[in-house]
């Protein structure tokens, strides 16, 4: 068993990306600058994008939140993203979710220029992801592709189970890894909560990425041996044995999983550490114009 640590990688990616920024301020020109668009004060939003802070300044990308009252109308929200998308000094845009309930968050999504939407959600952004077009891709997903690319895991010709069928992980990860590209070439199987025999399908998987937001519901006897396991899954249980009183636990009970596994991401420490990184890497490219490779 080999542990697959985001973590470690994504301190690698962060350096690489602060090596081309320097290049480019060397060279006269702005660095990248990310704009994220926060309504209300959800307590994940403010973590969220904390980080994200914390992560642009390390690579010396320019950062900037936009705050708004919950009770902002939508076209005032609308004209906002409008003004974003004008603005030649800007070239990503985030739009920290949930919105209130009288914003139409699909709306808002819809309004930004895909150019930069570096979240990659905008629907042309998914469509061209779909078909196997340079675009920008959720960051999630595209981290996990991202470690199988580093730790240079093959992914042609294996069987991939994803649990989940979510618009932010499970059914990009799926386009992703059925894409005729590397990491990618699977055989895609997607399962979800009306799936039957979920236990038989993850037994004939040579990779599993678990994205069900179901603490633990990855056992055991579901893995075969030899098998990859990118565990998505974040959800904050109790553990009176924690000063917080809490801790993070993945979708997989990686405990007594693990030993069976060729690879296998820790929760935390894996795939989340990434998904900044893929953040900045996509604000990268939109700085310079094009879709992240």
């Amino acid at each position: 068993m080999q542990i697959i640590d985001g973590k470690m990688m994504a301190q690698r990616v962060k350096e690489e990306i602060a090596t081309e920024v320097a290049e480019m301020v060397a060279r006269g020109e702005r660095p990248p600058h990310l704009v994220a668009v926060i309504v209300g004060h959800d307590g994940g939003s403010e973590a969220y994008v904390a980080n994200k802070e914390k992560n642009c300044q390390a690579v010396g990308f320019k950062s900037t939140n936009l705050r708004f009252e919950d009770t902002i109308t939508e076209q005032e929200l609308l004209d906002v993203i409008d003004s974003l998308n004008k603005d030649e000094e800007v070239d990503g845009i985030i739009i920290q979710l949930p919105l209130p309930r009288h914003i139409d968050s699909q709306k808002v999504t819809e309004a930004l220029d895909y150019r930069k939407d570096v979240d990659g959600f905008h629907p042309i952004n998914v469509g061209r992801m779909a078909i196997g077009l340079p675009a920008f891709r959720p960051a999630t997903p595209s981290a996990v592709i991202e470690l199988l690319r580093r730790y240079d895991i093959p992914t042609k010709g294996k069987h991939a189970v994803v649990l989940g069928r979510s618009n932010i992980v499970g059914k990009p990860v799926a386009a992703m890894l059925m894409q005729k590209a590397l990491p990618g070439d699977c055989t895609v199987t997607v399962c979800h909560s009306s799936t039957p025999d979920i236990k038989e399908k993850c037994l004939q998987a040579d990779i599993i990425v678990a994205a069900l937001g179901v603490p633990g519901f990855v056992k055991e006897d579901m893995v075969k041996e030899g098998a990859v396991v990118l565990d998505v899954g974040t959800t904050r249980v109790p553990d009176p044995t924690r000063k917080s009183g809490s801790r993070l636990c993945g979708d997989v009970d990686f405990e007594n999983v693990s030993p069976k596994c060729e690879w296998i991401t820790p929760v935390p420490g894996g795939v989340g550490p990434m998904t900044n990184c893929i953040l900045m890497k996509n604000t990268l490219a939109a700085r310079r114009r094009q879709f992240p490779s």
